[in-house]
């Protein structure tokens, strides 16, 4: 970690990397915005895996004093990751066939009939303990009309993946244990309110005269104001529905994982201990002496001996981590590898050949509707998750290491 502090900023910019040369041109530049905020409370953090975002690097942690950034959230309010390893062991069913190929195959091809993808959804609505208590709560959200709509229709998403770079993934841990891992949020509920809610901080920053510039895309909203406290509202009805929506997915891979090895097996499946956590989204809390509003875009809470899930890119490693509690982070740390590459940089710079040939060489099964744009989210696309880890390592320690074995991607 080094930090930056300059005539640039007004803030110092700590950043878990070993040196400028690893942090894109973009992303500083967002960073040198953040540092001159008003209302940063001591510092800005960019994690090992940050690169540029919409407004605020993803990968960034900022503390803020009394107000609330709806693109330092992001618009996939609640992202993050659901985790859960089996009894099973992989060698004890690497070989078997199904009559839809191996194990795996037959979990991934389970999965894909179950479980919308991209833009699909429900044809028909879903339970949602979630969306039920929204409408028992509908005074909490009335006074926003253009947003309630979006309450009927999460009945049709929840328990759906979504595309980009969420996927429901089978992994073999380092002690050659099946393990479930899943990275989804709030679909399009969570977009929603973050675009309807940055406009409106722009408008009431214009009104305000902000000395927050508008081309930084950081409008902000007091959190004691009429509007901050709506969003925050609104914000945490997208991380509940993230959380159920992650759960729901579990509890249908899992109940599919156990029906094919029971059925092609003599083994019964159990599964563990659950990981459930989000890495986009702003809470209050305590940090050096003052209540503060903790933003993470793309960053996960470590707190000291708190478990989370920190994944890599598809085809590569990932890792279930123990938080160090490091004060200087905010008890933060990565969400992922973090892309080296844009979407449009992959598409440009690797083949569908070339990525479906890695994944074939590894032995990994792609479960994946059109695979024409399957190099956004190859694992040459990301930085190296070990790199990331060794850079964080005042704040994490690993103690679960997971390579990919079947993947389902939107």
């Amino acid at each position: 970690m080094f930090v930056l502090y300059n005539e640039n900023t007004e803030f110092p910019v700590k950043i878990w990397l070993e040196n400028m040369e690893q942090l894109e041109e973009n992303c500083l530049e967002q960073a040198y915005h953040l540092s001159q905020l008003p209302f940063i409370h001591k510092w800005v953090c960019l994690m090992p895996d940050t690169h540029a975002g919409k407004g605020m690097p993803i990968g960034g942690v900022i503390a803020a004093k009394d107000v609330i950034i709806p693109n330092a959230v992001g618009v996939d309010i609640g992202c993050g990751m659901d985790y859960i390893p089996t009894n099973v062991r992989m060698e004890d069913i690497q070989e078997i066939q199904t009559g839809n190929g191996s194990i795996i195959q037959a979990v991934i091809g389970n999965i894909m009939r179950t479980i919308p993808l991209n833009t699909e959804r429900y044809k028909k609505p879903q339970e949602s303990k979630v969306l039920d208590r929204a409408k028992q709560e509908f005074g909490y959200y009335e006074n926003n009309p253009e947003l309630v709509p979006l309450i009927e229709d999460g009945y049709f998403q929840v328990g759906s993946l979504g595309g980009g770079n969420h996927f429901i993934e089978l992994q073999e841990d380092q002690d050659g244990m099946l393990c479930i891992m899943i990275h989804s949020g709030s679909r399009h509920l969570g977009k929603a309110i973050c675009d309807y809610f940055h406009e409106t901080a722009g408008e009431l920053n214009r009104k305000w005269y902000s000395q927050v510039k508008e081309e930084y895309r950081l409008a902000f909203l007091p959190v004691h104001s009429e509007e901050g406290q709506q969003y925050i509202r609104w914000m945490n009805l997208a991380m509940d529905y993230a959380f159920e929506n992650r759960a729901r997915m579990l509890e249908k891979t899992c109940a599919i994982v156990k029906e094919v090895i029971e059925k092609h097996t003599e083994l019964k499946v159990e599964f563990g201990e659950e990981i459930n956590c989000h890495h986009n989204y702003a809470a209050l809390e305590h940090h050096y002496e003052a209540d503060v509003w903790v933003h993470r875009k793309g960053a996960t809470r470590v707190r000291e001996g708190e478990l989370a899930v920190i994944p890599g890119a598809m085809g590569s490693y990932s890792y279930v981590v123990e938080g160090k509690g490091n004060p200087q982070s905010f008890c933060s740390s990565s969400h992922g590898a973090g892309r080296s590459y844009s979407r449009s940089g992959a598409m440009k710079t690797f083949s569908v050949e070339k990525v479906m040939v890695d994944l074939k060489e590894q032995g990994i099964i792609l479960g994946k509707r059109k695979k024409t744009d399957v190099p956004e989210e190859c694992r040459f696309a990301y930085k190296d998750i070990d790199e990331v880890m060794m850079q964080q390592a005042d704040l994490v320690t690993p103690v679960r290491k997971l390579k990919t074995v079947g993947v389902v991607k939107g």
